[in-house]
């Protein structure tokens, strides 16, 4: 469960409580994912109040989750990895009806890839292999063209290529840039896995013919990290309650 005082901020906070939405799903280990994340940030900022919330498939709803709400400030923090369908519908107009700001999206972004060079390494990846990004897919041009920036700013840390690539809705699929990326190395490819929990697209991945498939980014150090980002540039903050990390652990950073 996600530490927080239900209804407001912890008492005597001037922080808003920070309300991480999910897309939601039926398997309890993707909403347990999803918890965990929030716990996390709870962690980093002990001042301020963390809930969760899903689109669908889940409970709380998001419509639920700001009815209880409305009687203190809340900031919404999309846990989604790109803009697109869910995020200027479902969760734009969710928070226009309520009046409370919403936050960017976690993606694309320098902070995520910490996360996912971690989870391709905790994979055992060698850093020299290519990797296909692979993301759940939308047919919003926009979150497609997001998951391409995101490859490119994996790419800059890496000593190989990376391909984006999506389970449903989009080209190339996952397949195909496997079979891409094998002819023009000549080597075993690895997917980093693009999805925040575990589920049905990530199953799809794990039996894509990869050579290695990574672990949903989930609750990584650095994701918590920039979700308290998302929330602070929301709510207007440049600095806020931060519990220190341990060395090697990725703290927040400053809104850009």
């Amino acid at each position: 469960m996600v530490p927080s005082t239900p209804g407001s901020s912890p008492r005597g906070s001037a922080w808003p409580a920070l309300l991480g939405v999910a897309h939601g799903g039926r398997d309890p280990a993707a909403q347990a994912t999803i918890r965990a994340l929030l716990t996390r940030v709870a962690g980093l900022a002990p001042g301020i109040a963390v809930r969760a919330a899903f689109v669908q498939h889940a409970e709380p709803s998001l419509a639920g989750a700001l009815a209880s709400d409305a009687a203190g400030p809340v900031v919404i923090v999309p846990l989604l990895l790109a803009a697109g369908y869910h995020l200027g519908h479902d969760i734009g107009e969710a928070a226009q009806r309520a009046g409370v700001p919403v936050a960017a999206p976690l993606g694309p972004d320098p902070g995520l890839v910490p996360a996912l060079a971690g989870r391709l390494a905790a994979a055992g990846v060698p850093d020299c292999a290519p990797v296909v990004l692979a993301a759940a897919g939308s047919a919003d041009p926009q979150a497609a063209a997001a998951t391409r920036d995101q490859a490119a700013l994996l790419a800059e840390r890496r000593r190989a290529p990376v391909l984006a690539a999506f389970a449903s809705a989009a080209r190339p699929t996952v397949a195909e840039a496997i079979a891409d990326l094998t002819a023009r190395t000549g080597g075993p490819v690895a997917v980093a896995t693009y999805l925040l929990a575990p589920g049905s697209f990530h199953d799809r991945l794990r039996h894509s013919g990869a050579a290695w498939v990574s672990p949903p980014l989930g609750d990584h150090p650095a994701m918590a990290g920039l979700v308290l980002d998302r929330f602070r540039a929301a709510a207007g903050r440049a600095s806020g309650p931060v519990r220190p990390v341990r060395p090697g652990l990725a703290a927040p950073r400053s809104p850009r």
